[in-house]
Formats: C-alpha cells, sequence, structure tokens
C-alpha cells in the first residue's frame, strides 16, 4: 500500500501544477491544430514496426498537432504488449521532442492501467488517456474506485474516456473531477440528454470531449450542449478532409459542412459498420492507400475485404477531390481580424481528442 500513499501524496503537491500545464497546452493545442491519435504500425508478419512508425509518426507531427495520442484505440492499445507499448510511447516523446504534448493510452482493470501507466510516465509521456476497463459491467462506486485507483499510482493527468460499459453518472463525474490529477472526460455514447447533465455538474475548466465513432457526423449536436472538441479518426489518413471539416465547421460554413457530411463521412460510417472492428481497419486501410507505412491490423481485427477496401479507395478520392475543392475557393481570413495582422494557418481538426 506504501506506492498508494506515495500516489496521493504526489497528487496535492507535483501534481497539481503538471494537471494545470497539461490542460493549459491541450487547451492551447485544441485553438490552434489537430489533436493526432496515431495508427501503430506493424509488419506483415504482424510484429512492430517501430521505423515505419517513426516515419509515420513524422507526418502526423509535421501537420503541426496540438498533441498526439499514441498508443490509444486507433493505436491498438489492446494487441501491444508492455515492451511494445514502451516502445511506441517512448517513439512518440522522441519525435514530438517537446513541441506538443503526448498523452498515452491506458486500461484495462487498475493494476494492469497502472503498470502502463508506469511505463508512459518513465518515456516520459504528458498524460494518460484511462480507455475503458476490461469487460466486467460495474456499480457508479466501482467506475469512481478504477480511476481513484489509477490516480493514486501515477502523477501523470488523466483524461477519462467513457463508452461501452463505462458511463458516469452526475455525482460520480464530480466525485472524479475532485481528484487533483483527473483533467478531463472524453465520452463516446452519445446521450447528449446525460452529458449535458454531466457538464453542467463539472467544476469550471474541467474539459470535456466528443469522442464518438467518426465523430464528426455528431461535432453540431455535441456543441450544442457545450462540448466542441473531437476526435477525428480521419486525421490519422486524410488531413486535408479533417481540416475542411473543422476549418468549415469553425467559420459556421454550413453548406460546405453538409457537403463533406453527404459526400464522405456519412458513407463512410456506413462503410465502417459493415464490418465490426472497421472503426479501426479503415483507417489504417486508408492509411495504406495513401502511402503510409503503417502495416496491418493485429488479430482480432481484420483488414477491409477487397469489395470494401475498393469502395473506400473510391470514398477516399471524393473526399480528397471535395476538400481540394474547398480549399481553393475558400476565402482567406481577413488579415486585420487577427492579432499582429497576419492570416492564420487553415485550421486542422483543433478542438479533438
Amino acid at each position: 500500500m506504501e506506492d498508494v500513499y506515495i500516489g496521493r501524496w504526489l497528487q496535492v503537491g507535483l501534481d497539481s501544477d503538471l494537471s494545470t500545464a497539461t490542460v493549459r497546452r491541450l487547451r492551447d493545442g485544441m485553438a490552434s491544430g489537430v489533436l493526432s491519435f496515431p495508427l501503430t504500425s506493424f509488419r506483415a508478419d504482424g510484429s512492430l514496426d517501430l521505423d515505419g512508425f517513426v516515419v509515420y509518426l513524422d507526418g502526423q507531427v509535421a501537420t503541426g498537432p496540438g498533441a498526439v495520442f499514441p498508443a490509444c484505440g486507433t493505436g491498438e492499445f489492446f494487441s501491444l504488449d508492455e515492451d511494445e507499448y514502451r516502445q511506441v510511447v517512448t517513439t512518440a516523446v522522441e519525435v514530438t521532442a517537446g513541441r506538443v504534448p503526448v498523452v498515452a493510452g491506458t486500461g484495462y482493470g487498475w493494476a494492469q492501467a497502472v503498470r502502463f501507466a508506469r511505463i508512459a510516465e518513465e518515456a516520459g509521456a504528458d498524460a494518460l488517456l484511462v480507455l475503458p476497463h476490461y469487460q466486467v459491467a460495474a456499480p457508479q462506486d466501482g467506475l469512481v474506485g478504477q480511476v481513484e485507483e489509477i490516480a493514486a499510482r501515477t502523477r501523470l493527468p488523466l483524461i477519462v474516456y467513457q463508452r461501452d460499459q463505462v458511463s458516469f453518472t452526475a455525482d460520480s463525474l464530480r466525485r472524479i473531477a475532485d481528484i487533483p490529477n483527473v483533467v478531463g472526460l472524453k465520452d463516446g455514447h452519445s446521450d447528449l440528454d446525460r452529458l449535458q447533465r454531466l457538464t453542467l455538474s463539472a467544476p469550471e475548466g474541467f474539459l470535456f470531449f466528443n469522442g464518438a465513432a467518426t465523430a464528426e457526423v455528431q461535432a453540431r449536436a455535441y456543441a450544442t450542449v457545450g462540448v466542441p472538441a473531437y476526435s477525428s479518426a480521419v486525421h490519422a489518413f486524410a488531413p486535408e478532409i479533417a481540416g475542411a471539416f473543422f476549418g468549415a465547421l469553425r467559420r459556421g460554413d454550413d453548406p460546405a459542412v453538409e457537403r463533406l457530411l453527404r459526400a464522405f463521412y456519412v458513407p463512410l460510417v456506413e462503410l465502417r459498420d459493415r464490418r465490426p472492428g472497421y472503426a479501426v481497419s479503415l483507417v489504417k486501410a486508408a492509411a495504406r492507400l495513401r502511402g503510409r507505412r503503417v502495416g496491418p491490423v493485429r488479430a482480432p481485427l481484420t483488414d477491409p475485404s477487397a469489395a470494401d477496401l475498393a469502395d473506400l479507395e473510391r470514398l477516399l478520392a471524393t473526399g480528397l477531390a471535395l476538400a481540394a475543392d474547398l480549399a481553393a475557393t475558400t476565402p482567406a481570413a481577413p488579415t486585420d481580424a487577427v492579432p499582429g495582422g497576419t492570416a492564420p494557418a487553415a485550421p486542422t481538426v483543433g478542438a479533438a481528442l
């Protein structure tokens, strides 16, 4: 139990300052660029391709993200052993070189989640995204207890992901928000009535994120309950499309938003729903179609069928053409509307987790 007491002591001192600094950097990132959820590169035999990951991640960082989130759902956290996880997170820290925050995934039961958390901390990660625990349903006290146990054993700030069997009530949200190094909640349930009650119950400055699958489809709905931040799996393979959508959303260009939804995002959701696991498999396949060195998915995921891959290739071409058309026809921001008289760079996904 000694490590529990050490963790709780750290929370009231060092962790409070660390959490404040990380939240500030994340907010800055949401205002300026995409928060990137990189894929994890594998070779054809299923082994970790760390060289490929370096090349791919360097390309992601070159798009100007506000943060990177290695070894999360899109990065197939569930298929990595501890040594591979260490290599992925360490490489992410080295590639970003302090330019942006690194938020690593962790999960399973709290005992295993703490092992990953300690690896991430040793590797130099800035924060953790706590993925849902493994398999079992649990009452609210248990959901809160899971977060408490992890938070007590790491000095890193935590963002908690609620989806599947993890769903907090307003009272439970207040309890985890009272933990000094818990800084935010990512929502994957898309129950806006419940989410509104959570946002109204949270303390000022607590971060909320739309973590629905293909979150752009619900981005406007989430914004109505005060949660404009969203994750974008599309950025992992087509930052041009992700950027076009976020830019249109940010400037209130509903016709452009709806063109992208009709021509690309809704068809992508329909393609995604053809087979379990396509939320990751299609993303990785699309990245390969663009020449990214990411390799196949690991079992139990499967790569898309030949027919689905052909449909994905056509849809990707449509989305890229539409993004290029919007980029060519969107007026530049007036220079007198920004500090210093310099027009901002074309927006990317900005408020994303």
